[in-house]
């Protein structure tokens, strides 16, 4: 899917109202703000103005989601994201060409040789997402991103910083990538999507797991179950906005605000307090992203 296509999909119906904020400050270790604020024009140019974006940071902010990790699909928005979180306290950034991108030839030299440029800038903390979706790539394309999952995997270890891992239907591939080319000190399994047994394996290895609005969904049973079994410190949450908005807004816009959600159903399906829950949030996402403000 196109970010113009991922755009419009997202435009359905009016943008939810805010939850009751967290009793502790937690994290969005995942958000596409470009995307949520429709920030690309279709050549490629932000629309989006700072006061936009502000605006809806400072909302994150009011539901005590004081800090955010934006992450980039290709070239342009990672550059956006580098360039957000160099001004904004309360931003990260996470820089790639996304696994999609990639399978249809966009991860050419120069792209990867800007995302290396930009994984050493200092508030660029992870390379991410990359990875391997066998659902909207097809097999013609499969070669090309793995190539590029490999080429990003040597550039989250050349700079040290986190990998963020998009796994679509592609769980053991995933891991035999990851396996083979030698795990940086920290990844994140981005928006989980496995089932028990996989989220062992990735627990094992020392993998973090990020759950979004999909733990909240009726049909995601295995996504508790996966969730109940990760420990606290290899847990984070995420939005992955504007899409995947938890329940009760299955369906409408995500954003960043939205994350006490999902939070909430995590401390439920864990049996741990919120405040604890939020705590232990914060923690494992500065151990992961390190400090956003020094």
């Amino acid at each position: 899917m196109s970010r113009s296509a991922a755009s419009r999909a997202n435009r359905r119906g009016e943008p939810p109202p805010s939850p009751e904020p967290l009793p502790a400050p937690a994290v969005d270790s995942h958000t596409h703000l470009d995307i949520v604020l429709d920030g690309f024009r279709p050549e490629g140019g932000p629309t989006s103005t700072d006061a936009d974006v502000d605006a809806e940071i400072a909302a994150a902010v009011a539901v005590n989601v004081p800090r955010l990790v934006q992450v980039g699909v290709d070239v342009a928005s990672s550059r956006w994201s580098a360039e957000l979180a160099a001004r904004h306290p309360n931003v990260l950034a996470a820089v790639a060409v996304h696994p999609n991108e990639a399978g249809a030839g966009e991860a050419d030299d120069a792209a990867l040789a800007e995302i290396d440029r930009l994984a050493a800038l200092p508030r660029v903390r992870a390379v991410g997402e990359t990875g391997l979706d066998r659902y909207r790539t097809g097999p013609e394309g499969w070669a090309a991103q793995e190539a590029s999952f490999r080429e990003h995997i040597r550039i989250a270890k050349r700079h040290g910083v986190a990998l963020v891992i998009h796994d679509r239907d592609a769980h053991d591939e995933v891991l035999r990538v990851v396996d083979d080319e030698g795990a940086p000190e920290h990844v994140v399994m981005h928006c989980f999507s496995g089932d028990a047994a996989f989220a062992r394996a990735c627990v094992e290895r020392g993998f973090v797991l990020s759950f979004a609005g999909t733990v909240t969904f009726g049909n995601a049973g295995y996504l508790r179950e996966a969730a109940a079994l990760t420990p606290l410190d290899q847990l984070l949450v995420e939005t992955d906005s504007p899409f995947l908005t938890p329940a009760p807004h299955r369906g409408r816009p995500n954003a960043s605000r939205l994350v006490p959600h999902t939070v909430r159903a995590l401390a439920e399906v864990t049996g741990t307090d919120l405040a604890q829950l939020c705590d232990a949030l914060t923690t494992t996402a500065e151990r992961v992203f390190g400090p956003w403000q020094e």
